[in-house]
């Protein structure tokens, strides 16, 4: 019996999980609350033990390397204190003041690694005001305990809806892109397949270049220093409408993906052609992160401590590199023109197998070389590009944790060796975008502005008049 439990204790750790904690790579997600009233943490510790812990046994793991040189996840006995951590501020101070000590707070937390020697997650109970909630609840969680998809999951099954605990949570309707082809022609199935042919062999060779020794230039939104991930961050966000983004995707019969990456590669040129003029068009890539799992939507927590459900766990995604459009001139015209430059080429990039393949890459190195080999190939792909665009699915109820009513969500990745970042979640039929940016490198709030003025030009051009988009344009100059 204490051979069964020895043995038990001890898991391997998944291929990406060791990418991302290694000596090369130490990758982390901050996912942050805002809570609607002051924050009473008595419950903390209970909920961690009653509803966080059993989520997933990575919780009440820590990673060690076995005498094969292997690393695997070993359970341990988790001290709930010792991962709950409450900043103290001064007293008695306005919101915008506790806004500058929360961001200085996350910026700190972002560059502090989780201490190898329990398991890789800690909570921050920030109960000070700011200007846009009355406290917040930071979760920092090591990418090695799952992807994106794994701990949104672990994270609302700690959640429950505002209005009816004991109603199931909802999510946006979504719709995977088809890729099908039934009842196609010859005459058009077989230049389809010579197309994707060709895609494949041209994306999956410029990849392996982008992860290899064909950097990024060097621009107002990259620096391409080395050691950038151990830098300062400044954390922002800025919201946009679900019902205008949905407004904007029939008028242009495009999806709303499309349309995001419109907006979030037209607002990057406007900052960098309203910091250096001459640097607007400068060779610039975004790794787009792509979820690879046959799976409809998030689990509750009983279906997701299920044995069945730990292959569904994990990081189980892909990125695929591209190239963030140029700017030829600021008019809504062109605006328009980010959008369907994003939807042809991603469109474009999913009729190729260049995903799949670098997939297989990664296996090749991780087996006939070693773990850290394709840490460091990993390493390589993000800091040769110039950003990192990846989005979660959030619910259109409002939320509660231990009856504090939830206003905002967002969340960010940290310790990746690139100076901007980009994430989005859908909450309440609003897309939040956080937006993270190497500090003195890149101006947060004039980043925020592009963003905003790249948004206001796109829906200006599709559904209004376009009065807006000059006014917003030209308060950037």
């Amino acid at each position: 019996m204490e051979f069964i439990e020895e043995e038990e204790s001890y898991f391997p750790v998944s291929p990406t999980g060791q990418y991302f904690n290694s000596s090369v790579l130490s990758i982390g997600v901050l996912a942050v609350l805002e809570s609607e009233v002051p924050i009473d943490d008595s419950q903390t510790i209970p909920l961690i033990n009653d509803v966080f812990l059993p989520i997933n046994p990575r919780f009440s793991s820590i990673m060690v390397i076995d005498e094969n040189g292997d690393k695997q996840w070993k359970k341990v006995e988790v001290k709930p204190k010792n991962h709950i951590k409450v900043p103290v501020f001064p007293e008695g101070k306005s919101a915008s003041f506790y806004d500058d000590c929360f961001n200085d707070y996350i910026s700190k937390v972002a560059m502090e690694p989780l201490p190898p020697t329990r398991p890789l997650w800690e909570i921050h109970i920030v109960k000070y005001p700011t200007t846009n909630a009355a406290g917040n609840l930071v979760f920092k969680l090591h990418h090695a305990l799952g992807d994106g998809f794994s701990l949104m999951g672990a994270l609302l099954s700690c959640l429950q809806r505002a209005d009816d605990p004991s109603l199931p949570l909802t999510f946006p309707a979504f719709k995977e892109p088809k890729m099908g082809h039934d009842g196609e022609g010859i005459c058009k199935s077989v230049p389809r397949l010579l197309s994707g042919i060709f895609n494949t062999i041209s994306d999956f060779g410029w990849s392996l270049m982008k992860s290899t020794f064909l950097e990024d230039d060097r621009t107002p939104i990259r620096s391409g220093d080395d050691g950038v991930e151990f830098r300062p961050i400044d954390l922002t966000t800025v919201s946009f409408s679900i019902d205008r983004i949905k407004q904007i995707k029939v008028k242009l019969e495009v999806t709303i993906n499309d349309v995001i990456c419109g907006v979030i590669f037209l607002g990057t040129r406007l900052y960098m052609e309203a910091t250096n003029q001459e640097q607007r068009n400068g060779n610039a890539t975004a790794l787009v992160l792509l979820n690879t799992r046959n799976i409809g939507g998030y689990k509750s927590t009983k279906e997701m401590v299920h044995p069945n459900m730990e292959s569904k766990w994990g990081n189980q995604f892909a990125f695929m590199h591209v190239s963030v459009p140029q700017l030829p001139h600021t008019n809504t015209s062109n605006a328009l023109h980010f959008v369907s430059q994003a939807r042809e080429i991603i469109h474009r990039k999913r009729n190729s197998s260049a995903v799949f393949l670098t997939g297989k890459v990664l296996d090749a190195l991780r087996k006939h070389q070693s773990p850290e080999a394709t840490a460091k190939f990993v390493h390589s792909t993000l800091k040769n590009s110039s950003m990192t665009v990846s989005n979660m699915i959030g619910p259109i109820e409002k939320l509660a944790l231990a009856n504090h009513p939830i206003k905002g969500i967002y969340f960010m990745v940290v310790g990746v060796p690139q100076s901007l970042t980009i994430t989005m979640v859908s909450y309440m039929r609003n897309l939040r975008v956080a937006v993270g940016t190497e500090k003195g490198l890149i101006n947060p709030q004039k980043y925020k502005d592009c963003m905003q003025c790249a948004f206001d030009m796109i829906f200006d051009a599709a559904v209004g008049s376009g009065v807006q988009e000059n006014n917003a344009f030209n308060n950037l100059y």
